[in-house]
């Protein structure tokens, strides 16, 4: 596989906070069009891991490519989509349609005062539409259950066509009985849109049946491989990985 087929590549990457390393020599590569489970404990550097490939942090030692150009030079980043875990900070009562909010997504590409296009509106509609959000086209977003607006902002982060998109634990806030909905739509927009996906999890279970990689980190990265491999671990090996014991369980269809 050549580089230009790699979308995103980690090379030794390291990272502390003042003394203490929560990052250490990290090596990673994510395919086009794969879809990447990232898993492990919590504080096993998960999110910083996160913020160095956005570029929010700089790493100690080690490099990030996106696209094969290093993170230093890369400009091009309304290829990235992010979708943090549910909005803590949003607004929800804020009034904003979910036909406003997901076509907000197209601002770092048109400028903020740019008006749409008879084919930006198309895309926004093409977004709605590829969540299941489509009858809730012109609801206020206050009025969605969590879980709908996870949906919306995940169209939001889609509509600019981003290469590669990552979820930081997408389904806080979603009600238990739609989370397999959920992880189905995700599996849509990598399969059939073509984008490829990053998407930090606890629900080890339900992800080795949707993800095509799965990537387990607890400071160190304890495993990088295909999920067939992942999912034939058993719990004495992935509680090793965890430090703590650990039982998976498989969701029924």
């Amino acid at each position: 596989m050549n580089e230009q087929e790699i979308v995103l590549k980690i090379e030794n990457l390291s990272f502390r906070y003042e003394k203490e390393n929560v990052l250490e020599d990290i090596n990673l590569s994510v395919p086009k069009g794969s879809f990447l489970g990232l898993v492990g404990p919590n504080g096993s550097g998960k999110s910083t891991l996160l913020k160095c490939i956005l570029g929010l942090l700089k790493p100690q030692t080690g490099t990030i490519y996106l696209f094969g150009t290093p993170i230093s030079e890369f400009k091009d980043w309304h290829r990235i989509g992010f979708v943090s875990q549910k909005a803590n900070s949003f607004n929800t009562g804020f009034p904003a349609t979910v036909y406003e909010v997901v076509a907000s997504g197209l601002t770092s590409k048109l400028g903020m005062f740019r008006f749409l296009s008879k084919k930006h509106r198309q895309a926004v509609i093409d977004a709605i539409e590829a969540v299941g959000m489509k009858p809730f086209i012109n609801r206020n977003i206050g009025e969605l259950s969590g879980g709908q607006q996870q949906r919306v902002f995940i169209a939001r982060a889609i509509v600019s066509h981003p290469d590669l998109l990552i979820l930081d634990e997408p389904t806080v806030g979603v009600d238990v009985h739609h989370v397999q909905n959920f992880y189905n739509m995700l599996d849509e927009l990598n399969r059939h849109l073509g984008i490829t996906l990053l998407l930090v999890t606890h629900d080890i279970g339900t992800i080795t049946e949707k993800v095509t990689h799965v990537a387990c980190l607890n400071k160190h990265l304890h495993f990088h491989g295909k999920a067939q491999e992942f999912a034939q671990l058993d719990s004495k090996e992935l509680s090793q990985f965890y430090g703590h014991h650990l039982h998976v369980l498989s969701h029924d269809h």
